[in-house]
């Protein structure tokens, strides 16, 4: 842990072909970043000169063609820790963040991916943990239904314990390779887990050595009380997903309040919500990009979701009809501030506030403005202690992430938020967290 002053933490979650569901029908969107290794390889090598802290990628273990409308990015993509293989040698500091889904995976298996990839990064891994939210994905694997919440996070907890074991089975000494007396291994230094639970049976120890970073960081998402006891307990980053600023530090002072229970300190936890960022070099650039955007949606204007969610039947009414009296909903009174903050102007109508809902339906923060406007917005989260930092998703590549990097960063670092350097070589170091000792070293050490 470290005792430094607070700092603002950034990083990138991947969509490749941007956030915005229209993204990539922009003249200059890119339509095929999930694939292309030139392009991914140049935005990795982007954030390391910016110092980010990490590339982060999701995974879904399902899919469908009629994605394509509303999550055109998590449709089709690459595997994960294949990917961040690459570019692990195409970089040198940033940190690589992985997901595996533990309901359909197996402990061993995951311990030698992550320490495999932490050696190849030489300390830049990172695991990604979810349980899995698409219930399509059990038929993809011999299952007939997807797991309820709480037997998934039984078995989520039991893995993560069992991967971390294993990748302590070999004391960071473990290897002597001494040429002269013939010793390649310390035996009295590699341990057998032999994990016996409720799901697993594991014997250990793993095939390769300890990872660099002794125990890699581990990054989990979401907002009940099961996901934040699993946090609290296991966690190094969190991951969010709210426009509200309220809801956002009611959760960061309830999730950093449970870390005591595990012998934690606030500072051992980073929250960070998801940011969707269209700026401009002027307010009136990044509005006229973000109408640009919303034109380019593909949709039967639907407008049952959106009536859903804010508990007020538009069904009846035009598009181009102005907003009806919402007083009766609070939520639909929220959902039409934060339309007409990004749009900037009071007199919105149903068709604006159908575009906003169907690009922020995941979540995640939308922001639209100028520098200025949209680092204020990330400043005043980061003081009032909504966040520890923002996992950043371009509304559309590169053009979205090129102009965050070249406005945005510059006037943070200005603020004193931001680091201009890194000041480690490894994943935990950039999140001011401390390599943690072996535990059979520990045991022996008493």
């Amino acid at each position: 842990m470290s005792s430094k002053r607070r700092q603002l933490h950034l990083g990138l979650f991947l969509f490749g072909t941007g956030y915005h569901p229209a993204g990539w029908r922009l003249p200059e969107g890119k339509t095929d970043g999930a694939y292309d290794p030139q392009f991914l390889k140049e935005v990795a090598q982007k954030l390391e000169k910016a110092k980010f802290d990490f590339f982060f990628l999701g995974d879904r273990l399902a899919t469908s063609a009629d994605m394509q409308h509303l999550f055109p990015s998590q449709m089709t993509r690459l595997e994960p820790f294949t990917m961040l293989s690459y570019l692990a040698a195409a970089t040198d500091k940033i940190g690589l963040i992985g997901t595996v889904n533990t309901t359909y995976a197996e402990p061993y298996n995951i311990a030698r991916f992550t320490a495999s990839l932490d050696h190849l990064s030489r300390g830049r891994a990172s695991w990604n943990v979810v349980t899995g939210s698409d219930t399509r994905a059990a038929l993809n694997f011999s299952r007939e239904k997807h797991w309820d919440n709480a037997k998934r996070y039984d078995y989520a907890e039991e893995f993560i314990e069992i991967v971390s074991g294993l990748w302590d089975t070999w004391e960071d000494d473990s290897l002597p390779r001494d040429k002269a007396s013939g010793m390649f291994a310390d035996g009295s230094k590699v341990h057998a887990l032999n994990h016996v639970g409720e799901h697993f049976s594991v014997a250990g120890p793993l095939n390769i050595l300890r990872p660099i970073q002794g125990q890699l960081p581990l990054i989990t998402a979401g907002t009940s009380l099961r996901s934040q006891m699993l946090a609290a307990q296991y966690s190094d980053m969190v991951f969010t997903g709210t426009n509200v600023k309220e809801v956002a530090v009611k959760f960061y002072k309830e999730v950093k309040g449970r870390l005591p229970e595990y012998g934690r300190e606030a500072s051992d936890l980073k929250v960070l919500p998801g940011l969707v960022p269209i700026v401009g070099r002027t307010e009136e650039e990044a509005r006229a990009k973000y109408a640009e955007l919303n034109e380019l949606v593909v949709t039967d204007y639907d407008l049952g979701p959106l009536s859903d969610k804010i508990g007020i039947d538009l069904r009846g009414y035009s598009l181009e009809d102005p907003l009806p009296d919402l007083s009766a909903s609070e939520t639909a009174l929220h959902w039409a501030g934060l339309a007409r903050g990004a749009n900037g102007r009071e007199d919105i109508t149903i068709r604006d506030l159908f575009y906003f809902f169907t690009v922020t339906v995941r979540g995640h923060l939308l922001v639209v403005g100028s520098t200025q406007q949209v680092a204020d917005i990330i400043e005043e989260w980061f003081r009032d202690e909504a966040a520890d930092g923002f996992n950043v998703c371009p509304p559309y590549m590169p053009g979205g992430l090129d102009l965050f990097l070249e406005l945005v960063v510059p006037e943070l670092q200005r603020r004193g938020l931001f680091r201009t350097e890194y000041e480690g070589s490894t994943f935990r170091e950039h999140l001011g967290l401390s390599r943690p000792g072996n535990r059979y070293d520990l045991i022996a050490k008493g």
